[in-house]
């Protein structure tokens, strides 16, 4: 009788928890979520008036600072996911966060999300920075597998972010979720161990001030040296 095909073998430990602590880089600091952080945070968000930004997360606009500080107070004491503050240094304000989540130390599988960057961080080579901190520590330091990104599968931007970054995309799981009243379509990708090295040093590549004119405009687009690793649905 023929065996049944099954995966090969590999490293099975478990990868461990990330650690409440900050992350420096060049350009940005990543500090863990906290409550005195709410004030800036409250006014970065003034620069989105529409409340475009929180479309598709399943909290916001916040009506007020005291609101927000509510929100702040309770995702900051959270370990899954688990939340950072973004301090772009040029500015010296906390101006969005992000988070690792859905974190399976048993599967070597992480997740960032929770992506909330306000207009003056937004397309930045700050808020580039700030994923990148997260995914080199979930893969590199901690030894992860597989990263995921997954958004709404009608949130465009966070689709052209997945696929500038390198991950690749897997498919969309339909009518996944309801988030806030509506229908959530999901879009996942990823980026294996295997495949983290060369987008790795992509992003490297692209942060570094080697690439990056007198004018603060980089020399080389970050979709350019990421052609061919990442692919959309």
């Amino acid at each position: 009788m023929t065996e049944p095909p099954i995966g090969p073998e590999l490293d099975a430990t478990p990868r461990p928890l990330p650690a409440r602590i900050p992350h420096r880089g060049q350009s940005v600091t990543l500090e863990p979520l906290a409550v005195r952080h709410a004030a800036e945070l409250w006014s970065a968000a003034q620069a989105d008036p529409a409340g475009h930004g929180w479309a598709y997360l399943g909290y916001g606009p916040f009506a007020d600072e005291a609101a927000m500080r509510r929100h702040v107070a309770a995702f900051a004491t959270q370990h899954d996911p688990m939340a950072w503050a973004v301090r772009p240094h040029a500015s010296g304000v906390a101006s969005g966060w992000l988070t690792l989540m859905e974190i399976q130390p048993a599967n070597a599988a992480i997740e960032i999300g929770h992506i909330w960057f306000s207009p003056r961080l937004q397309r930045t080579r700050a808020a580039t920075e700030a994923m990148f901190l997260l995914m080199r520590h979930a893969m590199d330091d901690l030894g992860y597998r597989r990263l995921v990104w997954k958004c709404n599968a009608l949130n465009a931007p966070s689709r052209r972010a997945a696929a500038r970054l390198g991950f690749v995309a897997e498919g969309v799981l339909r009518a996944h979720l309801v988030v806030k009243g509506r229908r959530r379509d999901t879009a996942f990708y990823s980026i294996l161990d295997s495949e983290w090295p060369a987008r790795r040093d992509a992003i490297a590549a692209w942060l570094d001030d080697a690439n990056w004119d007198h004018a603060g405009r980089p020399r080389r687009s970050l979709s350019v040296l990421t052609a061919g690793l990442g692919a959309d649905a």
